[in-house]
């Protein structure tokens, strides 16, 4: 989430049309084209994130900036030449990284929150005791997982780490309760 990739359709001489149709999985579908004969791009229902690249002496790219959950879904490539018809999918998948949080609950037990991470982070403690995990799944597609560390009652829990993996970045806090 919040980079800005760029894809690309296969450089070919002679290009007599180029399209791309895009699917996100939010929304309508989106089309930009270019006709070599009449040296013409034209833009359908596409939002102003979606920069159209081509130029007739470079590879026909097109750049989604600042992407967003709202344009996971398949990007597909048609190009036209005189010679031949060629295609190329993409799919994007937008990871989004949880924010991590590490806190001591009521009870004294050290609680580790991934919040709102696309896919679900996996949350584990070291040194390994026993846990309690929760997920909530939001509307936009991501999750939040709560995973909170039980020890028996009166044992005090000290220096204790939550470590957090996820494909986005790993990340590791310690606390004392």
């Amino acid at each position: 989430v919040g980079d800005s990739p760029v894809f690309t359709c296969p450089p070919s001489p002679n290009i007599t049309v180029l399209m791309w149709k895009i699917r996100p999985k939010v929304g309508g579908p989106c089309i930009l084209g270019y006709r070599a004969d009449t040296n013409m791009t034209d833009r359908t229902n596409c939002s102003d994130s979606m920069k159209w690249k081509y130029r007739p002496d470079l590879v026909p790219d097109l750049e989604i900036q600042q992407v967003g959950i709202a344009q996971e879904g398949n990007y597909i490539c048609e190009v036209a030449t005189p010679d031949r018809n060629l295609h190329i999918i993409y799919h994007l998948t937008v990871l989004v990284p949880p924010r991590l949080s590490l806190y001591c609950d009521e009870h004294g037990h050290p609680v580790c929150e991934a919040a709102a991470g696309k896919p679900p982070a996996k949350v584990l403690w070291l040194p390994q005791n026993n846990s309690s995990l929760e997920e909530e799944r939001h509307n936009n597609g991501t999750v939040t997982v709560l995973s909170r560390l039980t020890t028996a009652c009166g044992t005090n829990v000290t220096d204790t780490t939550c470590m957090v993996f996820h494909p986005a970045g790993n990340w590791n806090e310690s606390i004392a309760c």
